[in-house]
């Protein structure tokens, strides 16, 4: 009788293995020649080796299907045994799917570009107002190229500047300091990857999340780097960032010049980059509006009223804003 011990890399084996072992069930269900162990991550099979060689192939599609869905049905780990193309593989443009199954991809013409940008070049600037998708979607661009290992790991980063209020001295290590300003990023990862494969991925530096001030010295190499909320860095701190690019890196800087934090006599050094840097190869740049939001209906509703309340009441913008 052979015997042999498969190892299910990049996935967490529950998704696999269904509620209660259910998928599992059905799994040994269709080889009835096999007995299959499943212990963690490695899964044990003694039996017939014809039928064991179509096992560990087809075991192979099934644990794909999980790290590109996030998600497997009977039908679909019956559809893969059987050789058919399952119901999930028929969407099209699709960046990553959520942990619910939810496909992830561009909802509107900009975040089209966005996507194309991002394929094109490897620098894209990504500025428009909140709720345009600009962090959520480039965050599922990082995830899908550590997915299909085009990038060894994810760096993404924000300034830590406050959004009006002060908040003071925060309790804690430095962590707890930062995780704050930086909870918009983890609440993207935790939509598109696993809670305990997200965790091995932080303690083995594969994503890595840091405020702007720990990216000085350092060169970013093999990664996806997304800078957040780049409208509220200096001129010096973008350029800081900018030039910590390294081999095979890709960089995604997103902002909304509407949501300045900065001192009022401080220039946007996102605004001045894009002045720089307009129409340099390699550079994309994408300009999302309210056309692109997809939110809740009200946020819409709100930037138009913002909007017309702006052009109701003028006021000079301070240097560096106009």
């Amino acid at each position: 009788m052979t015997e042999k011990h498969i190892v299910l890399e990049d996935i967490d084996p529950v998704m696999l293995y269904g509620a209660g072992n259910g998928h599992l069930q059905v799994i040994k269900s269709l080889y009835p020649k096999l007995r299959i162990i499943a212990r963690g991550n490695v899964v044990k099979v003694l039996g017939d080796e014809e039928q064991m060689a179509q096992f560990e192939e087809n075991l192979e599609v099934m644990r794909k299907h999980v790290l590109r869905f996030n998600s497997i049905s009977d039908e679909d780990i019956v559809d893969i045994v059987k050789g058919q193309k399952t119901k999930e593989e028929a969407v099209k443009g699709v960046v990553v799917y959520s942990l619910t199954g939810r496909p992830i991809k561009g909802r509107s013409e900009n975040q089209q570009r966005l996507i194309d940008e991002f394929e094109k070049n490897d620098m894209v600037f990504a500025v428009g107002p909140a709720g345009t998708g600009k962090t959520y979607l480039s965050i599922a661009l990082a995830v899908k190229a550590l997915k299909e290992k085009t990038a060894k790991r994810i760096i993404l980063s924000r300034p830590a500047v406050e959004a009006g209020e002060k908040l003071g001295f925060l309790p804690g290590d430095m962590k707890d300091k930062i995780d704050p300003y930086l909870q918009p990023l983890y609440d993207a990862l935790e939509d598109m990857l696993p809670a305990t494969k997200l965790q091995d991925m932080m303690e083995k530096h594969v994503i890595q999340i840091a405020p702007l001030a720990f990216m000085r010295g350092r060169t970013l190499s093999d990664a996806v780097v997304i800078l957040d909320e780049a409208q509220n860095t200096t001129p010096a701190q973008l350029r800081m960032f900018l030039t910590r690019m390294g081999w095979n890196t890709k960089m995604i800087i997103t902002g909304d010049m509407t949501q300045i934090d900065l001192p009022k006599s401080q220039l946007s050094g996102l605004k001045e980059a894009l002045r720089v840097l307009s129409g340099i190869e390699g550079i994309g740049v994408v300009e999302l509006n309210k056309k692109d939001i997809v939110r809740h209906k009200l946020v819409t509703r709100i930037v138009n009223a913002y909007e017309r309340f702006d052009e109701a009441h003028p006021y000079p913008l301070p240097k560096g804003r106009e």
